[in-house]
């Protein structure tokens, strides 16, 4: 049935696009008729665990952007 990972197994080098591609692929496979109703349980847990990866990554990125002041200096990025 594929493979089965946790977001603590997805590799740090991943791209969010590879990910986003297995989610693509994970609910491709949950729209099918054929998927069993246990398989789907495990496909939709497999892509919650995506999702926490991708929002863990996401929030990584945020904490790390910098913006540049008028002066031509750097400080922290905040909303």
């Amino acid at each position: 049935m594929g493979k089965d990972r946790n977001s603590e197994q997805t590799s740090q080098e991943e791209t969010l696009e590879e990910v986003f591609a297995q989610l693509d692929d994970l609910a491709e496979k949950l729209e099918d008729k054929e998927t069993s109703l246990e398989d789907s349980f495990n496909l939709y847990k497999q892509g919650m665990e995506l999702l926490k990866f991708c929002s863990d990554k996401l929030d990584t990125v945020e904490k790390k952007m910098l913006q540049m002041n008028e002066d031509g200096t750097f400080s922290e990025f905040s909303r």
